[in-house]
Parts: C-alpha cells; sequence; structure tokens
C-alpha cells in the first residue's frame, strides 16, 4: 500500500476508532479492568477477617506472629492486543473482511487504554510470532500500531493461539491485559490459555463470517483453505456434506466453550455481519458486574 493511502487509512478509522472509544468505552474500560495489577507495598500485623492468603509466611515465620502483604491498586496498566494475522482473517463475505474488524476493534481498544493512561503494546501472531511491538504510551504509538495493523503482512499463514500465549507469557514479566483477537480455528490452545491466563488477565474477542457457520446450498462448489492453500470440491447441497459441516462447527465451539471455562477466561464472538460495538459493550459490563 503507498504511503499516501496508508495514512489516509489510519486517519479515518483513527476518527472512527477514536470517537467510539471516547463516547461509548471511556468510563466502562476504566471499570472493566481497573484493579486487575496489584502492587506489592508493605506487610503488616494479621488482623482478624484478614485473608489468609495474603499472609507473607516469611516474615510471619521470623517474628513467630503473623503478618500480612499489603497490596494497592497500580495507576496503569499494561494492555497487550494479540492479533491473529492468519489467511482465515482474509475472508469476509458480509459488511468487511474479519481482518479489518480485528484492525477497527483493536484501534478502540488501544484507544480507550491510552485515554487511561496504561501503555500498549502489540503481538502479530500467525502459526509462529510475526511481529512483537513493545507497549508504550501516547497516540504517536497508538498510530504506529494502526499503521502496522493496515499494512502488516505476514510470514506465514497458519494459526498456533497457544504459542502466542507462550510468547506472552515470556516477553511480558509483569501482570498485563491480553486481548486475544482472531477468529479462533485453532484447536490446541486450551492448555496455554489455562497456564497463561494465572499470569495475565486474558480477554478472547473471535471475529468471525456468518458464512463460515452456515455454506448455502449451491451445488458443487470449489474450496480453498486460507490457511493451507488446500482445495477441494464440495457439493454444498449434499446432506452427508452439510452434517458433516454442522457437526465440525458444533464440535469447535464445544472446544471453544470448554478451553474458556476451564481457564476462567472472558470471551465473546462478534459477527462481521453485525457492529462490533454492543457486544464489546456486553463484554465491559460483564466484567463490572
Amino acid at each position: 500500500m503507498e504511503t499516501k493511502e496508508l495514512l489516509k487509512k489510519v486517519r479515518k478509522i483513527e476518527i472512527k476508532t477514536k470517537g467510539i472509544s471516547n463516547q461509548v468505552f471511556a468510563g466502562n474500560y476504566q471499570s472493566a479492568f481497573k484493579g486487575r495489577g496489584m502492587a506489592f507495598t508493605e506487610v503488616r500485623e494479621y488482623q482478624f477477617g484478614d485473608d489468609i492468603r495474603s499472609i507473607d509466611w516469611n516474615v510471619t515465620a521470623r517474628f513467630n506472629h503473623p503478618y500480612v502483604k499489603v497490596f494497592e491498586e497500580e495507576r496503569e496498566m499494561t494492555v497487550m492486543l494479540l492479533i491473529d494475522v492468519s489467511g482465515s482473517n482474509e475472508f469476509g463475505s458480509q459488511k468487511q473482511l474479519k481482518e479489518d474488524m480485528i484492525t477497527e476493534i483493536a484501534a478502540v481498544l488501544a484507544f480507550s487504554a491510552i485515554s487511561n493512561n496504561d501503555k500498549v503494546g502489540v503481538i502479530f501472531f500467525s502459526s509462529t510470532i510475526e511481529k512483537f511491538i513493545p507497549p508504550k504510551k501516547g497516540s504517536v504509538h497508538i498510530l504506529r500500531i494502526i499503521r502496522e495493523l493496515i499494512d502488516f503482512r505476514p510470514k506465514n499463514r497458519g494459526t498456533n493461539i497457544g504459542e502466542a500465549l507462550k510468547y506472552l507469557r515470556n516477553i511480558i514479566k509483569k501482570r498485563s491485559v491480553a486481548f486475544v483477537l482472531s477468529d479462533f480455528q485453532d484447536h490446541e490452545f486450551d492448555n496455554a490459555l489455562t497456564i497463561v491466563s494465572k499470569k495475565h488477565d486474558l480477554i478472547g474477542i473471535r471475529v468471525v463470517d456468518p458464512l463460515e457457520n452456515k455454506i448455502p446450498p449451491a451445488g458443487i462448489i470449489r474450496l480453498k483453505d486460507a490457511e493451507t492453500g488446500k482445495i477441494m470440491w464440495a457439493d454444498t447441497s449434499s446432506k452427508k456434506f452439510r452434517m458433516e459441516l454442522e457437526s465440525w462447527r458444533n464440535e469447535h465451539e464445544q472446544y471453544l466453550k470448554n478451553a474458556f471455562k476451564k481457564a476462567s477466561v472472558d470471551f465473546t464472538t462478534i459477527f462481521t455481519s453485525q457492529d462490533y460495538v454492543p457486544p464489546l459493550m456486553g463484554l465491559f459490563k460483564r466484567r463490572i458486574h
């Protein structure tokens, strides 16, 4: 993409997503994510009613009397955006491509974060880690992120969410709020999700095209796997084909449901045919209550 065209697109996304962030998400963002990071400040003697999980056993043993750790809410957070740039996100049969909707949602989250004085970093991933942008503050940094979201071209086309989660755990040492934006066409990341959710506050945002869930009966058509490049011919009017597709879809939906429930990670699905603001608002509000 030429520089002039790229800057024009960046500006268009900036105006739209910054406006949504300021008007809709400002207060909800702060309420949904404040207090997730806690910083240790001091120890004091145990008082009746204190949570026994906060007892500092080393100090307690030294003084032969129970002491508890005191934490205070960190004023700023690190927000990480884990962006799936695999081949399957280049698809879209409705208002926009999945990758375009992911870009806009990521921009809204980034502007919401910097308005709360948080740092924002990005991990682009496919079947491997494609690019890491370290967390920083400021609108100039966010505009760089938006440019990368629009113009970035991955070297690989597959998906490995587990790899991205492990990379997050290794590269970001302090607890962060991490949004995973993907179509989640991966079914081997549940263990990594459970492990990494113990260190970071993870949120899954799935962007899906309606046609992926239900292919209309259109006779024999040529299908191409966007991630592997494999081509197959399928009779979409065949009862057997439709039953197999439905079975795979139900199995994958159950896998996702179980994976996020087991890890106690918030998760929402947004379709390319809908406005992404209401589902995001719903996600934020669920975290507040």
